[in-house]
């Protein structure tokens, strides 16, 4: 996700990276770090903060049915397409996302029952020293690519060469921070980190997925590329067209598939997943028997459209499941690159003329929980609490950059009285607007003659009702918002090249904050195309209080650092708060089950494709 270089920088680039390989493949690197023994203790496992939760000895995770049967289809619904299959390119295109973990494999994996632990799996085992400066993975001498070729350490060396030359920004930024990395033999490689103060680098190391240094095409890797990869997965991909379709097909040789972090999970066959144009589309597929889950994020059809034929037949299940993750932050992002959003006093005016109360009452039957914090319902959301006197020093290095309110846990975003036509909050927008020097000429405000208009971008009819709503009552104050309504491809390419004035965004909350924070609000990632700084923030407090959090060594240490940063977010008013669910909405066939246990911590929530869950026709083959 980072700027495209110029075509002759791309070729310099790939040669170097090429050179690189070559030379790992001839003479594997040495250094005094290989040379010293290591007194790190061997485990089976890493955490963030203190131990992993289960034993060297688990049999399977607690979210897992070790006696789930294997087979059968599951055919799945995703909004939008695609233009590549690889899911690692930097630079432009959308890869479908169920390729990491189903066909491309990590060192070790993480469980979604913890807030931040990762098992085994092509690494068997880890070593790491107290300061976390030094890391060593022993390789599964059984690990195998799909093509039975064994994993060795110089494909997890060249991975790391390559992504950290060509991959995402949080592989980009932490791998070039490693100090060196070795291969010790065959089955060892260690990295150094040496001065790198991140508690969570260890944890992208064990994260990085593991690609076939003979398969792997490095010239074309930040290309749109639509050849198959060679993976290491449960899954090989049997079926692909861009934009529409992919197939994934269960390999029967996957090496891993009766060790303790595989076990129970990715049981079925096939799956197939088509691509559909917004939710709307994938709601009427599920009705019509085309796909066999679907996730609503709409609170109007979960209300009243899940009363068709194969709901009230028991075909179709419909669910409300509770998992423990933060809620994360949804609203109408600033594009803080354009000049009409300077003024944070604007921001903020913009922001109470929002009016939750008559939108979750009229468009959602009250199902929403307004959002008031980016790490909400948990322990990291500053909102309601007092700063502590960590956070209160911290702060202190940047006098007026977070609010009192803010600071003292006072603030809440702006309530309505519910009419839709709050007077008194639109009063005090304008109070708000005036004294920042804006001015109300014939209806429409200004500011040194020029009137505040921007384009609101968005993607499907939903979005569109919900910003036709507060472009109406930002009307009320004299400004002119226009939402504009594009195909998935355009949206996607212009959120990727900031080229939008304002637009819904969401950012999913880890159990724990971490490195993709630095994505989201750095200076770094401010002007990196595709990057996830869709408010274009950046600021010093900013930078300070992600390395402040990414410093943190103990879970005490990060809950204080993570509020610290929720304040100085709140207080720069780069978002609108919008409003979350609190449960995940889904419906499925009745053949498709999951275990009782719903995990705490899922991903998006149980995997793209549900690797947990199982069908029970699988029992009758």
């Amino acid at each position: 996700m980072l700027r495209a270089g110029h075509a002759i920088g791309r070729m310099i680039a790939a040669a170097r990276l090429a050179a690189l390989v070559q030379l790992t493949a001839i003479s594997p690197p040495v250094s005094a770090l290989a040379d010293k023994p290591s007194s790190a203790p061997v485990t089976h496992g890493l955490a963030l903060y203190g131990e992993p939760a289960l034993p060297k000895d688990f049999a399977h995770f607690p979210y897992a049915n070790p006696d789930a049967p294997k087979g059968g289809a599951l055919r799945l619904g995703r909004r939008g397409g695609f233009e590549s299959l690889n899911p690692f390119n930097a630079r432009f295109g959308v890869a479908p996302q169920h390729i990491v973990d189903n066909v491309l494999q990590s060192l070790m994996t993480r469980s979604q029952d913890e807030p931040y632990s990762l098992y085994p799996l092509i690494a068997q085992s880890v070593e790491i020293d107290d300061g976390r400066e030094r890391v060593t993975f022993r390789l599964d001498p059984r690990a195998r690519f799909s093509d039975k070729t064994p994993i060795v350490a110089s494909d997890v060396l060249f991975s790391f060469e390559l992504l950290k030359s060509k991959g995402r920004p949080n592989h980009r930024v932490t791998f070039a921070s490693v100090t060196s990395a070795v291969a010790l033999d065959d089955h060892t490689v260690r990295f150094d980190l040496t001065g790198v103060k991140d508690r969570e680098a260890p944890l992208i190391l064990a994260a990085m997925p593991v690609l076939s240094k003979k398969a792997t095409n490095v010239e074309r890797f930040d290309e749109l590329d639509m050849t198959i990869p060679l993976g290491s997965g449960p899954y090989v991909i049997s079926e692909s067209k861009a934009g529409s379709r992919l197939v994934l097909r269960r390999d029967p040789d996957y090496w891993a598939r009766d060790i303790p972090s595989q076990r129970g999970l990715y049981n079925f066959d096939e799956i197939a997943v088509d691509y559909y144009r917004d939710g709307a589309a994938l709601f009427e597929a599920l009705k019509a028997g085309l796909i066999d889950y679907g996730e609503e994020t709409s609170a109007a059809r979960w209300s009243t459209g899940y009363d068709f034929p194969a709901v009230r037949s028991g075909a179709v299940v419909k669910e409300a499941l509770r998992p423990g993750r933060p809620t994360g932050m949804e609203g109408f992002v600033f594009n803080l690159r354009k000049a009409v959003f300077r003024d944070v006093r604007l921001r903020e005016a913009i922001a109470m003329m929002y009016d939750f109360e008559w939108i979750n009452a009229n468009f959602y039957g009250g199902l929403y929980t307004r959002t008031e914090s980016y790490f909400g319902e948990s322990d990291y959301a500053s909102t309601g609490r007092p700063a502590s006197a960590a956070e209160r020093g911290f702060l202190a290095n940047f006098p007026g950059v977070v609010r009192d309110d803010i600071l003292e846990g006072r603030w809440r975003p702006v309530q309505h009285d519910g009419s839709g036509r709050d007077r008194a909050v639109a009063k005090r927008a304008q109070t708000l607007l005036a004294d920042a020097g804006y001015v109300l000429i014939d209806g429409r405000l200004q500011k040194d003659g020029a009137p505040i208009i921007f384009e609101i971008m968005i993607r499907d009819r939903d979005e569109e009702r919900l910003a036709l709503n507060f472009a109406a009552a930002l009307k009320r104050i004299g400004i002119e918002a226009n939402p504009r309504l594009y195909d998935e491809v355009q949206y996607q390419r212009r959120r990727q090249r900031f080229e939008y004035d304002m637009m819904i965004g969401q950012w999913v909350a880890y159990a724990v904050p971490g490195q993709e924070q630095l994505n989201r609000w750095s200076t770094e990632s401010l002007n990196r195309k595709n990057s996830f700084n869709l408010a274009g923030a950046a600021s010093p407090a900013l930078d300070a209080a992600l390395d402040n959090l990414l410093a943190s060594r103990t879970k005490a240490d990060s809950i204080w650092a993570a509020r610290a940063l929720d304040r100085v977010l709140l207080s720069g008013f780069y978002f609108v708060p919008l409003q979350h669910a609190n449960a995940i909405w889904c419906a499925h066939r009745a053949a498709i089950r999951h275990p009782a246990h719903t995990p705490l911590f899922p991903m998006i929530p149980f995997g793209l494709t549900l690797e947990s869950w199982w069908s029970e026709k699988a029992r009758l083959q």
